[in-house]
């Protein structure tokens, strides 16, 4: 089993979790300004990543430039990663490739704890990646523990590029925030994000 073979109901039932409907969690986030450079990309590139349709497209076109703008709002104090394998305990099917990763280390050679934000792209059906970025949150959760560098909330997002919806995960218990925000959003997500390395959401 792999981080893609989840769905909601059987991450909840294997790793033991409380979901909690938590619309709103995020909304109290400070919204971040978008730079000039993010303005003008994302201008250029919604529109033609939604031509494509395709979650490659939207992956390289839209949010990669939103986990750079992230990196640099906490001026490289922060890292991302793209495409990695993240294989934590293969017993409990927590193994695959994350989309994207976000760790509070500034290292970027490779990946140290603690391991923050699990992003994963999907083409439209938002709530089709929810098991397995649940998995990948947990997974996250024992690979800080591990590495002896334990944090108090792990945080999830899934996103179409268009749409992104969060999670948080705080010891078992999962929060979904049931409010999708839109790209045309984009200092209310670069907030909520930013909120997440503040670990204050």
């Amino acid at each position: 089993m792999a981080y893609s073979n989840f769905t909601l109901d059987t991450a909840l039932g294997a790793f033991d979790l409380e979901e909690v409907d938590a619309p709103g969690i995020f909304a109290a986030s400070e919204p971040v300004k978008p730079s000039e450079l993010l303005t003008t990309v994302l201008e250029r590139n919604v529109p033609l990543a939604f031509a494509i349709g395709t979650e490659k497209a939207k992956s390289e076109l839209i949010v990669a430039f939103v986990l750079v703008e992230l990196r640099e709002h906490f001026e490289r104090r922060i890292s991302f990663f793209s495409g990695i394998d993240f294989n934590v305990d293969a017993e409990d099917g927590l193994t695959g490739v994350c989309d994207f990763l976000v760790s509070l280390s500034p290292k970027q050679f490779y990946l140290e704890a603690p391991a923050l934000i699990l992003v994963e792209a999907k083409r439209d059906d938002l709530t089709a990646g929810l098991g397995q970025c649940v998995a990948e949150m947990v997974a996250a959760q024992r690979f800080n523990a591990e590495e002896g560098n334990d944090i108090a909330c792990i945080y999830g997002t899934i996103t179409s590029g268009i749409d992104w919806l969060f999670l948080k995960l705080e010891g078992k218990k999962l929060y979904i925030d049931m409010n999708a925000y839109q790209i045309s959003q984009c200092d209310t997500i670069l907030g909520i994000l930013a909120s997440m390395v503040a670990q204050k959401a």
